[in-house]
């Protein structure tokens, strides 16, 4: 019978403690490495490299106003007109540029947008209508990806909200 307590004791240290100790030793390490100034932590890095991302004059925002007040939606529609887009997929952002960073206020994204053979505006068969409550000073942009994700097109334009 002590046997077996000596032995279930020696399994917690072996097994147990290195747990502990790690989990307790990377705290620590974390903790300080947050302290310094200008740090913070990003676990999921989300950013394109935009090597294939250009700012085009064949994208266009359509309808926007420089100033709305907060009371009227912002619609918008975008024109495109090359062809190496057709089928791809419009995401369409509105950063707020009173904050540093600026911040995504909201993003609305649209699959597979075929326009070229109808010569459409986008978004094809929905539309892009927000309500901005907070007055400042906005950005917004509108970029497409081809189909194969490999290229991408964008334009931005500000306006305010009263």
């Amino acid at each position: 019978m002590l046997e077996i307590k000596v032995a279930a004791k020696i399994a917690y240290f072996v097994f147990l403690f290195p747990v502990i100790i790690s989990l307790a030793l990377g705290s620590f390490v974390m903790a300080e490495v947050l302290n310094e100034p200008e740090r913070k932590l990003n676990m999921w890095p989300f950013k394109t490299s935009g090597a294939n991302k250009i700012q085009s004059d064949s994208i266009k925002i359509v309808s926007l106003q420089q100033e709305y007040s907060s009371t009227t939606p912002i619609n918008i529609q975008v024109s495109v007109t090359d062809p190496t887009f057709d089928c791809g997929d419009l995401y369409i952002t509105i950063y707020d540029l009173n904050s540093s960073p600026k911040q995504v206020v909201t993003q609305s994204g649209y699959f597979g947008q075929c326009f070229q053979k109808d010569n459409l505006m986008l978004p094809v068969d929905d539309e892009f209508s927000e309500k901005i409550n907070d007055s400042g000073q906005y950005e917004i942009v509108a970029e497409i990806n081809d189909k194969h994700y490999k290229k991408t097109i964008t334009t931005s334009e500000k306006f305010i909200i009263t």
